[in-house]
């Protein structure tokens, strides 16, 4: 595996980070920006019955992207991975922006979800391309912190865009942000790909993709386009049960499984999943579906629909943020999935009980219930899956956690959706009937908002009547994970996931990588910002090293310069800092004196006392490392130590470790 950052300047290096971070906004955002624009798009389109697939089919699709992108990455490098998902990406976009029919639109969303699936696996291991380790932390954390901001960002910016210009504009604004992305990345990105070819798991995601598009469309068919007991219901439901089956042979006999089924004889790696898939059911569910309630029955504007969802949204980050934290300082978590499921159950049935008469302050504080029950589940699956598997699944389990919350997404609209379409239709015939309002005005919100007031309660009161349903059915859901988490056992946490848990962008993080090796690397990375400091003197205290901190700096500078040729000059030693190279001579010139390093003709390699130098520094940074990482595998297997050396290995090489080049010249001047 190669993750080393390349030596590009600090230039290019922020002009990626920034292409990055608004590729991964787009993508994330259109995971929630059509929640608001979903009453409108079907009062323009039609074809309401086919609404949660607008949502499903990009999350359907992003979930089979994320399994099959990263390993493409390694297989054929990054950056072209990554400008492929921008195009699908683009193409998705432009292709939803033109749609004419709500089949158009869903088929379109699915090209767009390939595209984003692949922005968002991408990203973090480009960022490990550019960013040494000791300054990723904090980018994890702000890239993380993209998916909260677009929680709530999404649903507003989709409103703005339907009452300020069109619903298409939700689609179309993608396409010039999505071309500067493109461009920049084009030029700045480097190419690197894995040294050893990874194998990817074929069968394995084919059959769980269909199993899951299969169990989908049954729940959104079923009782709406046809009858349960019907042939196409049953064929399509022993199928994907069949698929589901076949996942599972596939599964136990491939070389690197999607999600090997070991995982599941862990009674807390499975309550883990089974947590994480019930807080995607519900989170998106209610996103999904509360606007068509606010802005059908409490007539709000789309823009207003989005900021009346803020008690959601605010309620799930601050519960989220706070458990972070309580969880980061004692490590105690069990409590928090317990009471969250509660009031996810208490939210979900309190808006069930919602009317064309409810308040909206009510309403609001129904919200607040059911976001900060999501916010306590939120941070808890990873965290407890990070301090429990072997390093060997650290990536696959992690990456399972995730993935599961997002089937448990797609899976949520598309119930919440099929019980939505199959009430509608009864409840606005009844209206429909006893008001004698034309059957085509009552199903858009411009045409409900035109009827006479008498006409208007009772319609309202039958879209009231259809969410009610949708609400109280998923009430059952959230007890089934109350009796989940019950299950949930109190484990030691590891210091560095209890690291992690404190950022809030780790708890919206984009899915996780499939690869144990780059798990460990971020949460290293998240140790090393935590440490507030450069690790280089406390590492050298400890050693016994006899080198001052320029002066190592300076010997892992050579290193890195000579990788291949064994020598290199002032010039290539210091190629990629903003620093003029003669100001380091004084301090090589120290070396070459004191016998660590030789010079001939300006170029500088190392002695045999400078190369035992080297060496005993890798070792003593390999200590520093253990040390932090003290509770993972206590055996220390070979695969974890060896992940430990090439972090190690990783961070001398990158010489950010140490300090930087101008800290390094400021102590060159001091010092001589």
């Amino acid at each position: 595996m190669d993750t080393e950052a390349q030596p590009v300047g600090r230039g290019t290096r922020n002009a990626v980070v920034v292409a990055i971070m608004l590729g991964m906004l787009l993508a994330a955002l259109d995971q929630t920006i059509v929640a608001t624009a979903l009453p409108t798009i079907v009062s323009d389109l039609g074809g309401a019955n086919h609404l949660s697939w607008v949502v499903t089919s990009y999350l359907l699709a992003e979930t089979i992207m994320t399994a099959l992108v990263g390993k493409f990455g390694d297989l054929y490098g990054r950056k072209p991975m990554f400008l492929i998902s921008v195009v699908l990406f683009l193409a998705g976009s432009a292709l939803c922006g033109m749609a004419d029919s709500m089949l158009w639109l869903v088929g379109s969303r699915a090209i767009q979800g390939l595209g984003a699936g692949g922005l968002m696996v991408t990203a973090m291991a480009v960022i490990a391309d550019v960013v040494p380790l000791s300054e990723r932390g904090k980018y994890q954390g702000v890239m993380g912190s993209v998916f909260g901001v677009s929680t709530v960002a999404g649903p507003l910016l989709g409103g703005l865009f339907v009452d300020h210009l069109s619903w298409r504009w939700a689609f179309y604004v993608n396409i010039p942000l999505g071309i500067v992305v493109l461009i920049v990345a084009s030029i700045s990105l480097p190419s690197v790909k894995a040294a050893v070819s990874p194998k990817i798991d074929y069968l394995g995601i084919l059959f769980i993709g269909l199993a899951a598009t299969g169990l989908t469309l049954v729940t959104t068919w079923g009782g709406n386009e046809y009858a349960w007991t019907s042939t196409v219901i049953i064929a399509m439901a022993v199928g994907s049960v069949v698929a589901l089956g076949l996942f599972v042979v596939v599964e136990r006999r491939a070389a690197e499984p999607m999600l090997p089924l070991r995982l599941f004889r862990s009674r807390v790696f499975t309550v883990c999943a089974v947590m994480s898939f019930i807080i995607g059911f519900a989170m998106l569910g209610g996103v999904t579906y509360l606007p068509t309630y606010l802005q059908f029955v409490h007539g709000a504007s789309a823009t207003e629909s989005g900021l009346q969802m803020l008690p959601l949204v605010g309620g799930l980050l601050v519960a989220s943020v706070g458990v972070g934290q309580i969880i980061s300082k004692t490590g105690r978590y069990r409590l928090f999935p317990i009471i969250g499921t509660v009031l996810i159950g208490a939210g979900l049935y309190l808006l069930s009980l919602l009317d064309n008469e409810t308040p909206y302050v009510e309403t609001a504080a129904f919200m607040v219930v059911l976001g900060v029950g999501i916010g306590l589940c939120m941070p808890v699956p990873t965290v407890v899956v990070q301090s429990t598997v072997d390093y060997a699944d650290l990536g696959v389990a992690t990456s399972g956690v995730s993935f599961l919350r997002t089937m448990g997404s797609s899976f949520g609209v598309a119930v919440f959706g099929s019980i939505y379409a199959h009430q509608l239709p009864v409840h606005l015939e009844q209206a429909v009937r006893a008001t004698g309002a034309d059957p085509q005005v009552v199903t858009t919100v411009d045409g409900v908002r035109s009827l006479p007031d008498d006409v208007r309660s009772v319609v309202t009161a039958a879209y009231a009547d259809s969410l009610h349903v949708v609400f109280l059915w998923a009430v059952p859901v959230a007890a089934l994970g109350f009796v989940v988490a019950l299950l949930l056992k109190e484990v030691p946490l590891r210091d560095s996931a209890r690291m992690a848990v404190r950022d809030v962008g780790e708890n919206f993080a984009a899915p996780a990588s499939f690869d144990s090796e780059h798990e460990l690397q971020k949460l290293t990375a998240l140790v090393i910002q935590h440490h507030r400091r450069s690790p280089a003197p406390e590492v050298l205290a400890q050693s016994g090293i006899p080198l001052s901190v320029a002066q190592a700096w300076m010997i892992m500078r050579v290193f890195r310069g000579g990788a291949e040729s064994g020598s290199a000059t002032l010039a290539e030693i210091t190629g990629d800092l903003r620093v003029p190279p003669g100001v380091f001579e004084p301090l090589a010139t120290q070396l070459v004196a004191d016998g660590y390093l030789s010079e001939t003709l300006g170029h500088y390699r190392f002695t045999t006392l400078g190369l035992e130098m080297f060496q005993r520094f890798v070792g003593a940074f390999r200590v520093w490392i253990l040390d932090r990482l003290a509770d993972w595998d206590p055996d220390n297997t070979e695969a974890f130590s060896d992940a430990v050396d090439r972090l190690a290995a990783l961070m001398i090489d990158q010489g950010q470790s140490l300090t930087t080049g101008k800290h390094a010249a400021a102590l060159t001047t001091a010092t001589t």
